[in-house]
């Protein structure tokens, strides 16, 4: 099977980290800006870099930008630029437009207009500090919209040597448990007579709300 191939437009801080980790994971990385000196540094670390702007049309179709199997569009502090691009990369037929939103108007805005997932980087990053720093339990998360998340927890001390159906998560919290990892023990989808020990981590699917209610419980 192929290599998926991806496109990052805009090398700031959170493009330059995206496309790190990108590469590290084993993907060709395309970096894209119109910053001379951010681009020959992008060279050590992406897999092609290309000084270019990125609302120019012929040079989008030049580099074939519509076979990538998705484009992020991580331009930050100039809006309209973030914006047209989005406009233009949907207008050449790109599969997947990732746009990095500065606040949630600018997000609806990218919306709007078709982005396929729109990303808010500063507030996921600060949400995600806050919650280590407010919880003993809380380890990772993955947040799918603005409302839903999935999240790593330790498991509380008064959930040890409990089930799922005897702790009840479900009906007292409104939280799926989607998995336990047990050391190198993963059970996927656990029934309600699984029993929980102590050094379980919980991932869990929730309303934020309440995922914040569990991530606090002792």
């Amino acid at each position: 099977m192929k290599p998926k191939q991806f496109a990052v437009l805009g090398i700031g801080r959170f493009g330059e980290s995206l496309i790190k980790e990108l590469v590290r994971m084993g993907y060709d990385v395309l970096a894209v800006d119109l910053d001379e000196e951010l681009i020959r540094d992008a060279v050590e670390y992406s897999t092609h870099a290309v000084q270019a702007d990125s609302m120019d049309e012929q040079v989008l179709k030049a580099l074939g930008i519509a076979n990538f199997d998705a484009v992020i569009v991580a331009i930050g502090e100039n809006m309209q630029s973030n914006i047209l691009t989005t406009i233009l990369l949907k207008e050449l037929g790109v599969k997947k437009v990732v746009a990095k939103a500065k606040n949630l108007m600018h997000g609806k805005v990218l919306e709007k207009i078709g982005a396929d997932l729109v990303i808010y980087p500063e507030r996921d990053m600060a949400i995600k500090l806050a919650r280590s720093l407010a919880s003993q339990n809380f380890m990772e998360q993955i947040t799918l919209s603005t409302d839903y998340s999935i999240i790593e927890i330790t498991t509380p001390k008064s959930f040890i040597n409990q089930n799922l159906r005897q702790i009840g998560l479900r009906p007292k919290m409104n939280v799926t448990i989607l998995a336990i990892r047990r050391g190198e023990e993963i059970f996927v989808v656990p029934g309600p007579d699984q029993q929980i020990v102590s050094g379980d981590i919980l991932v869990a699917l929730g309303h934020n709300r309440d995922l914040d209610a569990l991530s606090d419980v002792d």
